[in-house]
């Protein structure tokens, strides 16, 4: 799965999350740029994403995550992408 595959399924799963079609993520979007993403999104999205992608994350991976783009990064180290 590429980096532009995996953004695009984050995409569908924010778009889920946070039930607005309008959202468009590139690697540079944070927690600032969504209204709502708030701690209890936060955590919606992570198990949401751990289903799509059929993975687990550890506290500490999610602990450096800074914005999409290393959610992205992480996630295809997770696939072996």
């Amino acid at each position: 799965m590429t980096p532009a595959d995996i953004l695009d399924a984050l995409t569908q799963l924010f778009h889920d999350v946070f039930d607005d079609d309008s959202i468009e993520l590139t690697p540079e979007t944070t927690a600032n740029d969504i209204d709502g993403w708030d701690s209890q999104a936060h955590v919606t999205l992570i198990v949401a994403a751990e289903q799509r992608f059929g993975i687990r994350f550890r506290t500490a991976e999610l602990e450096s995550l800074r914005n999409v783009g290393h959610f992205v990064q992480l996630i295809g180290a997770k696939l072996g992408s």
